[in-house]
């Protein structure tokens, strides 16, 4: 079964609606025993880095979501679900992500304004799962003060200020730095090729 994570924070009610709108069943829930057994994983993060894996580690759900991981269950990280697959981050240096990358997630610095919001298109880097189907440069939904450098799972680009990473895909292992339950019919078909994988 799709599960979605609660761990009390994220944006639940927009992907809820974005599922059901594709016609995917799903459960929502913050057991771990509910966990480890989900087929497929979603990840949504709205908030902060340190009290999401605060959330994470008092739910007991780091462990649970480690093991689904390892298992080779697919697992989608959205936005603050992707920068919680890294080491740790620049908003809370002292949390220890889940460390399914190495690295650690950065702050936007210069003169833009951050957080950095509104729409930006995605360049891809290579071949795409979640981007198949779409246009060369589709545009996606963004809002966020802190982004993931370009790296070797760097799936595809977006470019404030410097390019960094909008997708990441790893074996079983998919992140989104975008809102994909905001970004209109792209939106919808990367998350439909994700719970088609």
């Amino acid at each position: 079964m799709t599960t979605i994570v609660d761990y009390g924070a994220g944006n639940l009610r927009s992907v809820q609606n974005t599922l059901d709108k594709l016609g995917f069943g799903y459960v929502v829930t913050s057991e771990p025993g509910t966990v480890v057994k989900a087929t497929k994983l979603l990840l949504p993060g709205v908030g902060h880095f340190g009290q999401m894996m605060t959330a994470l580690d008092r739910l007991r759900l780091r462990e649970a979501i480690l093991e689904r991981a390892s298992a080779g269950v697919p697992l989608l990280g959205i936005c603050l679900g992707l920068q919680c697959m890294f080491e740790s981050s620049e908003e809370s240096s002292d949390s220890k992500g889940l460390a399914l990358f190495p690295g650690i997630v950065r702050r936007f610095t210069g003169q833009m304004r951050i957080p950095h919001m509104g729409w930006n298109s995605l360049s891809p880097v290579g071949a795409s799962r979640l981007l198949k189907g779409l246009s060369e440069e589709p545009y996606a939904y963004y809002a966020h003060s802190f982004y993931v450098p370009e790296m070797n799972a760097t799936a595809a680009t977006t470019t404030y200020a410097h390019p960094y990473t909008a997708i990441l895909e790893h074996d079983n292992i998919y992140g989104v730095q975008f809102h994909p339950e905001k970004s209109g019919p792209v939106g919808l078909k990367i998350l439909q090729n994700f719970l088609e994988i």
